[in-house]
């Protein structure tokens, strides 16, 4: 029998006690017995985790891994006091490094304000790259990796540090090489864990398969496939950014190249026109690339620069069309966050209108890529004038601090150019301008609030909600500016949208996904058939009072409750009743949604109604790639919520 790829990669595996755990559990669920052979007994451990994490039930796949998120984070997040420990560590050997003696770290100095915000800080940032992983695993761009190379790169990277480069000179020659490494992580690991650089893990899966469905005898291709992958991904990592920051960009003049589904020999052109160019884009894989235009994308228009002799060869923007939406538009700017390069976003340059124009081309369906294109030439705009020392205006700073509406563009993550323009500026002093207030109208307490306060910036949780709604002089809330907004707003629902149908035709207009859950409790929905307004406010089960999460019963209650009379009292035995706060009703989750262009996930608070499969099911606000979504989850009354998890509650303004 063909040996599995995992056993081929760690023999050790098959008996390994998670293993173990997943063929006890097929084979109490069969009744049958899995035979004593490494690949059925990876494949049942396999099975399990795409079961899990790969479900292809989105709500499914979102509601695992919302439950499993804590336990990831505890298993592989440095813990903070350690954090605190490390961070002190190393500026007590950098001080001795200098000649300043050695310092003795206490508990009073781990303590010390600044040293736990830099302990968080740290934290944040691992969570937030392993968060990437977590998405890019489970995404549509790995869609077409087999499950066992999903897995195989999982359990890498968690043991892995971000790369670290260094050069060494040749003794004999003086000649200069750079070398790369991911090393690998501790407990008191600070870094967080490897950049994702999609084209190039493509290349290995491709490079992996060469061996796996080729000749077992082939050489290199067995190396290859046995060699350690931190040691891969890092001379492949080196390779990527080395090269990606040689390639001339100052051509913007080209055309753009369309490949349609079913069309092979036009993806194996893609392809090979993807290669040495180090876009980082996922299709450079001939996996991945062919599989995007035989089963995925409709098609795929490259936009190529033109070489000396005029001829389309460097790929620079990609437009990806999948079923009647468009489902992503990368460039090549930024490394592995593969934004649009400024000089297509510059009004007043020659490659300025090349996005805009073939946008155009999609109508409405384009609507939200050309508020990104406005956005991006907007940050453009900005970076000239601070170069210039021009002033900004009262309306650039609304723009840059993300006031109105989040600053949009076509990269995995925030383009790096809005927080360069934020360094470089007084955060304090534009809050000022922004909330055109004092410094005496910003409260950072809860006691510090009066008839006079114009923006709250501090610690969130119902009984600070308590405070503010007898404020209504108070505009902007946050947390910490500008990075965490709260969310607390009044909801206006359109009386013009007052049944399932309409409230659908309306979700279509604005080209949002409706899952097949989210539709089954739409048209369930009763809609009011005049103007409502609902006050919300979202809170995480942290900020409801339990730090280690709570069940569904614990935060809303339950339909069977009882009061203290023993009298038919539903949904109040939960923390919502004692913090002051309601449930929803059901019609908030479409209006919210039609209304609020955030993409976090978030649940609304409402009396359960049952789903399809007979199950209590409530609005969930989430995203399905580049498009917001109004989708469903399951909550069971025992379902268990991260501390991290988000629920939208209703509550009553001040008579």
């Amino acid at each position: 029998m063909e040996k599995h790829p995992l056993h081929l990669k760690n023999p050790e595996l098959q008996t390994s006690p998670e293993v173990e755990r997943a063929v006890e559990r097929d084979e109490r669920l069969t009744g049958e017995s899995v035979p004593n052979d490494p690949a059925k007994r990876i494949g049942a451990y396999i099975d399990r985790l795409e079961n899990i994490f790969l479900n292809p039930d989105e709500r499914v796949r979102e509601r695992n891994l919302e439950m499993f998120r804590d336990k990831i984070y505890d298993a592989l997040i440095i813990k903070r006091d350690i954090a605190a420990e490390q961070i002190l560590k190393d500026e007590a050997k950098a001080a001795f490094n200098r000649g300043c003696g050695r310092i003795e770290i206490t508990e009073e100095m781990k303590n010390r304000p600044e040293t736990q915000e830099q302990a968080e800080a740290v934290i944040r940032r691992q969570k937030t790259s392993l968060n990437e992983w977590m998405e890019y695993i489970t995404s549509d761009d790995a869609s077409s990796y087999d499950p066992w190379f999903k897995y195989y790169l999982w359990n890498s990277i968690i043991k892995l540090q971000s790369l670290v480069k260094t050069k060494k000179t040749d003794e004999r020659t003086g000649e200069e090489t750079t070398i790369a490494e991911y090393p690998k992580r501790s407990a008191s690991t600070l870094k967080p864990f490897p950049d994702i650089y999609r084209g190039k893990l493509s290349q290995i899966y491709d490079k992996y398969n060469l061996y796996l469905k080729g000749e077992k005898t082939d050489k290199s291709a067995k190396e290859y496939f046995q060699r350690n992958f931190a040691k891969t991904y890092a001379e492949e990592s080196l390779d990527h950014i080395t090269h990606a920051s040689l390639e001339s960009r100052e051509q913007t003049r080209g055309e753009w190249i369309k490949y349609e589904k079913g069309d092979m020999t036009g993806a194996e052109r893609m392809i090979a026109s993807l290669q040495n160019k180090y876009t980082d884009w996922c299709i450079e894989g001939e996996g991945v690339g062919k599989d995007k235009l035989n089963e995925g994308d409709i098609y795929i228009y490259i936009y190529y620069t033109y070489d000396e002799s005029s001829n389309p060869v460097n790929p620079r923007l990609c437009i990806r069309k999948g079923g009647d939406h468009i489902a992503e538009i990368r460039g090549i700017s930024g490394g592995k966050n593969q934004e649009v390069e400024p000089v297509f976003m510059d009004e007043t340059g020659e490659g300025g209108g090349v996005l805009g124009d073939k946008l155009k081309e999609f109508g409405s369906e384009a609507d939200k890529y050309n508020k990104r294109e406005a956005d991006m030439k907007y940050v453009t705009r900005l970076i000239k004038k601070n170069e210039k020392g021009e002033p900004f205006t009262k309306d650039d700073i609304v723009f840059l601090y993300e006031i109105d509406l989040p600053i949009e563009g076509f990269g995995y993550q925030k383009d790096p150019r809005i927080a360069e323009l934020r360094q470089g500026r007084n955060t304090e002093e534009d809050m000022l301008v922004i909330f055109e207030c004092t410094r005496e109208q910003i409260a950072h307490m809860p006691s510090q609030i009066n008839e006079n306060t114009k923006a709250y910036v501090g610690e969130w949780n119902p009984t600070v909600l308590q405070t503010i709604k007898q404020f209504p002089n108070i505009k902007h809330l946050y947390e910490s500016f500008p990075e965490k907004k709260i969310f607390k707003q009044s909801l206006e629902t359109d009386p013009n949208i007052n049944s399932p149908e309409k409230a659908e035709k309306a979700l279509i207009a604005k080209n949002m996904y409706l899952s097949d859950w989210g539709k089954d409790i739409l048209y369930k929905t009763k809609f009011s058939h005049e103007g409502k307004t609902y006050e919300l406010a979202q809170f995480t089960v942290e900020q409801l009072g339990f730090p280690n999460g709570a069940t569904t019963a614990e935060i809303i209650g339950t339909e069977n409750d009882l009061d203290e009379n023993d009298n038919h009292a539903p949904f109040t035995s939960g923390a919502m009743t004692k913090l002051g706060l309601e449930l929803c009703p059901a019609e908030v989750g479409p209006h919210l949604r039609l209304q609020y262009s955030g993409k976090e996930w978030m649940l609304i608070a409402m009396k359960q109604i049952t789903d399809y499969e007979g199950g209590p099911s409530v609005f969930l606000l989430n995203r399905n790639g580049e498009r917001l979504e109004l989708d469903a989850d399951s909550v069971e009354p025992t379902f268990g919520w991260s501390r991290d998890g988000r629920f939208v509650f209703c509550f009553r303004k001040p008579a």
